[in-house]
């Protein structure tokens, strides 16, 4: 068995070394288990050192020129040998708890793909209950966080991998798909709740209450249109970091 790890990147050099490292310790559970695993960086256009950082961590690194972050994960996917395939997002760390449990859901012949819970530390009140809500509709509706998507290399390359023509919530609309695939196959597509994924806070405390509600609201009100529209979906592409 191989499992491809995938982390789509833009100017990521100052988290993306900690995130490798936590992926590589994390991974030993593979290794435990007379598993392969590869790590894949695709450097989404970054003007800073991440393509480099990622080399000589012993990344694979691609390129992906359009700054997108479905493009970015699908590309990664592209150049990937493994039999499962694992997107981690470049600010966030897995635990060896976290990568068992994937195992487990793989070793059970069941699961087809699925994601995980995820925490924040040092959060004001308010951050720490969108997580929570989040973290409960993730379980009731079975979507996984774009921090961390799990699944057959084969499924993936079944439904076409994420829509091209989304640049936020691109996450959901994979879930959606690949439920509905494993529906067909009698398999499932599973939330791991045992353990999480620490994530980064930055986003928190880059951006103002104010420009999450604006964009909330125009979501609504064009009805998620907003999704297909890069200057739309700027807490993802303006660069802040």
């Amino acid at each position: 068995m191989k499992i491809s790890i995938i982390i789509p990147a833009y100017n990521e050099e100052r988290l993306l070394p900690t995130t490798i490292h936590s992926i590589k310790e994390s991974a030993a559970v593979f290794i435990n288990n007379n598993w392969q695993y590869e790590i894949i960086v695709c450097d989404n256009n970054s003007t800073d050192k991440t393509a480099e950082i990622a080399h000589s961590l012993g990344a694979t690194v691609v390129f992906e020129p359009v700054n997108q972050i479905a493009r970015a994960r699908n590309s990664g996917a592209k150049a990937a040998s493994g039999d499962w395939l694992i997107f981690i997002d470049a600010d966030s760390h897995p635990t060896p708890e976290l990568f068992k449990s994937v195992v487990n859901e793989i070793e059970s012949n069941k699961t087809i793909g699925g994601g995980c819970l995820i925490k924040m530390k040092n959060v004001p009140f308010i951050a720490k209950a969108v997580s929570e809500f989040w973290n409960l509709i993730s379980i009731t509706m079975r979507w996984a966080a774009g921090s961390f998507i799990f699944c057959r290399s084969d499924a993936f390359k079944s439904i076409g991998g994420f829509n091209e023509d989304l640049f936020a919530s691109e996450e959901i609309d994979f879930s959606k798909r690949l439920k509905r695939f494993a529906k067909d196959k009698n398999l499932k597509f599973k939330i791991i709740t045992k353990s999480g994924l620490r994530t980064s806070e930055r986003k928190v405390h880059l951006y103002e209450k104010r420009e999450y509600l604006i964009f909330v609201l125009k979501t609504g009100l064009k009805f998620g249109s907003t999704l297909r529209e890069r200057k739309s979906c700027k807490i993802w592409y303006d660069g802040r970091r």
